[in-house]
């Protein structure tokens, strides 16, 4: 026998006693397997764990064992078997072999994820036999891979509660509310290990999570607690429940059982939708981000190379057509490059999912979550990037926006709000919106709060939109009072500036009483994007495709003056602002006579206005690079990128130059 198995054994023993507290003549059916337990624990060398045994079975056999006795035993076999596991150690085991444990954390973490979504399902639908299955093989699989590592905290919680999924899954117990909680209680306490194994692996400080006894016997009691709900799931069509399991105390310790055979559906996903089967490679971030960025730069040397004004000279038309191969090979290398980036926003919405759980119990609401656009897909690094905004904005929904059943009866709602999550592509962007049928913002009590804050004047005169963007103001807040989820105002702010950071903005649209809906407009990806190349002067410029209208040269005609300060152009029958873009940089125009120039109307959030040029260059896709932290404050420029013929251009942010007041100077 391994120490593993013996370190189980002490474990399975420590916890039946915990649960059974033997007396009388039930206290005897202990004394057979601690005899066992203490021949076992002298052929393995463990001394404290073979006197633990034999103490708390010579007071067994007196047949009248005290509690306060009985709970001294259990202490000392606990003792023991913190003396077994110690050689265990956490500080140990990556020097073994780090690249396994850091694959079994990369891979336990997908199972919790998956774990915890299809117990939210389980919650809904007790007798969802597809969850429960896929809950019980995510904990299975944890299980045997913490074995095969020696990580015996880890396998032992798995195998406790893999025990409990399979009486539900044998129709011995329906899972019901205290089941999902102790379930979800372990996945949360093996993340607290993955953490913690992350940390050593990384040569950080860090202590394991301590061990959890009181879960440990809550554990234990389901797999005791007789069925009290509906039917099981194998035997649905049965009138007459299986008889309960007599009391933990009473049992003997059970040889271990061969674990159910897996459904054949797991063997093979691909083999499930009929498609050609394939492989799922685990490649490390960085070398993937590595990738794109050479792929990135070869599409730059490509344009380098095709734009070059001594190979345009060469009339060689078998040249001509390698370079046109090179410049396809290298748009399908640079879009498949791309694509790996991508990843879909399911994952991330189904985190949220346990947030709205936990939340809406500790606040007393009921709340059904909906997702809307799960395969989506959006740029990895922007995925990571939304998770705390994303969450603070769901707190603050559940906790502001959302009201309290009675009262959203009273005003003649359903007890149970809803709060949507969505995700679609919109004019080249991705919009997430977070939306919920509660109070909706109070325009009246934000502008009181904002006067009482300096933020505006009582006597200004604001749009909805502009009252509502109040509340991204730092430390603005119209909580009432501060509670551990919300209400010190530094929340709102820190999700504007993420949101900025990725380019991105929000847009708020809000109903009082009826609800609110937040909007989070992102780029699709961080890396490339199609642009309108424009000169002014000798600089140039790249305008986002998505957002261009069009482009024409204008008349004297075209362009008035509104009182002899801002220009606008006449535009199929509307008068559109125009942005001198040579004013807005500083620079130096070929010609200052808008008719010389060329302009080009462009369309932000629905509004439309005109950029004035010197003249277009062409169409080009650009790989964006970031200007590092000296000019990542700069107004109207979103990034730059190196252009065909070698040039750096400044990708422009045309939300900030359509907002930006001082964009345009006064003449």
């Amino acid at each position: 026998m391994s120490s593993g198995e013996l370190r189980r054994e002490v474990e399975d023993l420590a916890l039946r006693l915990v649960v059974g507290d033997p007396d009388g003549e039930s206290a005897m059916a202990w004394v057979p397997a601690l005899e066992k337990l203490r021949e076992r624990a002298q052929r393995e060398q463990a001394p404290a764990v073979s006197a633990a045994a034999t103490g708390l079975m010579e007071n067994l056999r007196d047949n009248a064992l005290p509690e306060a006795a009985l709970q001294e035993g259990i202490a000392a076999l606990q003792k023991a078997l913190d003396a077994v596991m110690a050689p265990a150690s956490s500080d140990r085991f990556p020097a073994q072999d780090p690249e396994l444990i850091s694959d079994f954390i990369v891979e336990s973490r997908e199972h919790l994820a998956n774990i915890e979504n299809q117990v939210l399902t389980l919650e809904r639908e007790p007798t969802n036999s597809e969850s429960l299955n896929a809950v019980f093989r995510g904990f299975h699989t944890i299980k045997g891979l913490a074995g095969f590592l020696e990580l015996w905290e880890v396998q032992k919680l798995s195998h406790e509660v893999e025990t409990v999924l399979d009486r539900a899954r044998n129709s011995q117990w329906t899972i019901n509310g205290s089941g999902i909680d102790v379930i979800l209680e372990c996945a949360d306490y093996l993340r607290g290990w993955l953490a913690h194994l992350e940390s050593v692996l990384q040569q950080r400080a860090s202590e394991p999570p301590p061990r959890d006894e009181s879960l440990l016997s809550r554990i234990v009691l389901l797999c005791s607690e007789p069925d009290t709900g509906a039917p099981g799931l194998a035997n649905m069509a049965a009138a007459v429940a299986p008889a309960p399991a007599p009391p933990a105390a009473l049992l003997p310790i059970p040889a271990p059982r061969p674990p159910a055979p897996e459904p054949a559906t797991a063997l093979s996903p691909a083999a499930q939708n009929g498609h050609r089967e394939t492989m799922a490679v685990k490649v490390d971030t960085a070398k993937l981000d590595y990738l794109v960025d050479m792929a990135g730069e070869m599409v730059i040397a490509e344009s380098l190379v095709r734009h070059d004004e001594e190979l345009a000279g060469i009339k060689n038309p078998l040249l001509h057509r390698k370079i046109a191969h090179m410049t396809r090979i290298t748009a399908e290398l640079q879009k498949t490059a791309m694509a790996m980036r991508l990843v879909p926003m399911g994952p991330l919405f189904r985190r949220m999912a346990r947030l709205v759980r936990d939340l809406s119990r500790q606040f007393g609401k009921q709340v059904e979550m909906e997702t809307q656009g799960d395969d989506i897909e959006l740029d990895r690094t922007i995925v990571e990037e939304l998770a705390d905004p994303l969450m603070h904005m769901v707190r603050n929904a559940l906790d502001h926006g959302i009201e309290f059943p009675h009262e959203r009866e009273a005003a003649g709602k359903p007890a149970a709000a809803r709060l949507i999550l969505k995700a679609q592509h919109r004019a080249g962007q991705v919009v997430i919106e977070i939306t919920d049928d509660g109070r909706g913002l109070n325009r009246t009590r934000i502008l009181e709060r904002a006067v009482l804050k300096g933020l505006v004047h009582a006597t200004d005169t604001l749009t909805d939109n502009e009252v509502y963007n109040l509340i991204f103001e730092p430390g603005f807040t119209t909580a009432a009072q501060v509670t551990n989820v919300s209400g010190r105002g530094v929340g709102m702010d820190v999700v504007r500036r993420h949101i900025e950071k990725l380019r991105g903005r929000i847009e708020i649209r809000s109903t009082l009483g009826q609800g609110a809906s937040f909007l989070l407009k992102l780029p699709l990806t961080l890396a490339i994007i199609e642009g309108l190349v424009v000169s002014v002067g000798v600089e140039r410029y790249i305008v986002p495709l998505f957002a261009v209208r069009e482009m024409f040269r204008p008349t004297s005609e075209t362009i008035w003056t509104v009182q002899q300060r801002a220009e606008m152009a006449l535009v199929r029958g509307m008068l559109l602002p125009v942005v001198r873009l040579y004013r807005v940089f500083g620079v130096e125009p070929a010609h200052e006579d808008p008719c010389r120039g060329v302009l080009v109307v462009a369309e932000v959030d629905g509004h439309q206005f005109c950029l004035l040029v010197d003249a277009l260059i062409g169409k080009q896709e650009v790989v964006i690079k970031s200007l590092g932290d000296t000019f990542k404050n700069v107004s109207g420029v979103a990034g730059g990128a190196i252009l065909g013929d070698g040039r750096v251009g400044l990708i422009l942010d045309l939300d900030r130059l359509a907002k930006d007041k001082n964009s345009e100077p006064a003449r």
